[in-house]
């Protein structure tokens, strides 16, 4: 009995690694690819583009398992101004009261933990690195997979205030007014990668 029972065990741990597909590597196609920005204050919002520099996603049994992106920060555009004042948002967003480029020319996520939901959904948790400051983030994203080709889209909402980004919060300075600059922005990514 306990022979028949070893017996059945070695085969179900054979059958587990015959039915586990190799994981595959697709990398970003950062040409194909976007990452746009929404930052709000009490008098209106702001929206641009930034560059990514590259990312890789993961794929095993036709499912997202992993991946990872950086992001170039000094390539930060401004998409609703023109002229000077979208010249000087622009240096001011690359200035130490936000993003600091010169010292931190990049942001960079990397998947933790990769929850399949319903149809393409999955709730991804990651280690997004702004300005050397490292802090996890969640957030539901929609994947389509397909043989040689993936696409991932998702909204992310940052606290700026967790990267030691504070100008004009009002969870930091009292008296703002309409100067006051909301926590949160928003990162909108779609990334589109093939397979290596």
């Amino acid at each position: 009995m306990r022979n028949l029972f070893s017996s059945f065990l070695a085969l179900s741990i054979i059958a587990s690694f015959a039915f586990t597909a190799p994981e595959k590597t697709y990398k970003v196609d950062t040409d194909q690819s976007k990452v746009s920005w929404k930052g709000e204050k009490v008098t209106g919002k702001h929206t641009g583009s930034i560059e990514l520099k590259d990312g890789k996603l993961m794929i095993s049994n036709d499912k997202l398992t992993g991946g990872s992106f950086t992001i170039n920060m000094v390539s930060l555009t401004d998409e609703d101004l023109e002229g000077e004042y979208k010249g000087k948002l622009e240096g001011h967003l690359k200035s130490d009261d936000f993003f600091g480029t010169e010292n931190h020319p990049e942001a960079k996520f990397v998947m933790t933990n990769v929850k399949p939901k319903s149809g393409n959904t999955y709730e991804i948790t990651g280690d997004l690195t702004i300005k050397n400051i490292t802090k996890p983030v969640t957030f539901p994203a929609t994947v389509q997979i397909k043989k040689d080709k993936v696409t991932a889209d998702a909204t992310i909402k940052i606290d700026r205030t967790k990267y030691d980004i504070r100008y004009n919060s009002g969870n930091f300075f009292d008296g703002l007014g309409d100067k006051m600059i909301y926590d949160e922005f928003e990162l909108k990514v779609s990334l589109v990668a093939n397979q290596q």
